[in-house]
Formats: C-alpha cells, sequence, structure tokens
C-alpha cells in the first residue's frame, strides 16, 4: 500500500469514529425550563441533533417545548415523546410549540422520526418534598 492509501485509510477511520462519537455520545448541557404564567417553556434549535440533548422539568405543570428546526434534513422532520403518544411533525425554518402535562416524575426519551437524534426529559416531582433526581446529569448533583 502505498502512503497515499494509508492516509486516504487514516482520514476515514477518522470520520467514522468522529460520526460515531457525535451520533451516539455527544450531549449538550441540560436546560432548566423556564416558568411563565403558569407554564414551563423551554426553546430547543434542531440542527445537526437536538440541542440541549436534556432538558428539565417538573411533574404536574405544563409544559412548551419551541423546537425551531434550523435545517432542512429528512431526519429532523419530525419529534417524538412516546411515552407520551406525542409524534409531531416540524416543518424546516419555522418554530412548532409542542405542549403536555407530565403527570410524573421520570427520565423520557425523545427523538426525531427515524430514531438517529435523540433528546431526554428528565421530570423532576413536584412539590415541597421535592428530592434530588437520581439522574446522572449535572443539574441534579
Amino acid at each position: 500500500m502505498s502512503t497515499a492509501q494509508y492516509a486516504v485509510t487514516a482520514v476515514g477511520v477518522a470520520a467514522i469514529v468522529w460520526v460515531l462519537w457525535y451520533f451516539l455520545y455527544s450531549s449538550g448541557p441540560p436546560v432548566a425550563a423556564g416558568v411563565a404564567e403558569g407554564v414551563q417553556e423551554v426553546h430547543v434549535t434542531v440542527k445537526g441533533g437536538y440541542t440541549p440533548d436534556t432538558i428539565v422539568v417538573r411533574a404536574g405543570t405544563p409544559i412548551r417545548v419551541q423546537f425551531y428546526r434550523d435545517e432542512t434534513a429528512d431526519c429532523s422532520e419530525r419529534v417524538v415523546f412516546e411515552d407520551f403518544g406525542i409524534d409531531v411533525a416540524l416543518p424546516a425554518f419555522q418554530t412548532t410549540a409542542v405542549e403536555f402535562t407530565p403527570p410524573e416524575a421520570g427520565e423520557f426519551r425523545f427523538r426525531c422520526g427515524m430514531n438517529m437524534l435523540k433528546g431526554l426529559l428528565v421530570v423532576e416531582p413536584a412539590g415541597p418534598d421535592r428530592r434530588p433526581s437520581a439522574s446522572p446529569h449535572k443539574l441534579h448533583e
């Protein structure tokens, strides 16, 4: 094998490792939803993945996730919260509000329609007896 073939192979392996890391292991910092007029709200920009990957809210209070889709990639055409029966289209370059009330604490996955882009909704218990979540995310320490 020539030096050029080794170089091309090395670049190809590096690209594969980067893609696997990006889609399987990279994540943004958790973001807590703000509360306005009794509704928890957070803004999420969809561009090459859901950013942030982790959204933190409280149980029993309505939430509104404002997804702004800043791309036209086929994978990001939909957002799915399976545990809540939500499957919503996300038009390109528009903001789409997804509203629901999580009834109980827990961790719930959300994803794109192709199951490639993924995020986590961390629902903390409501009320004065609230204890820190068992979630491994830094926001819960």
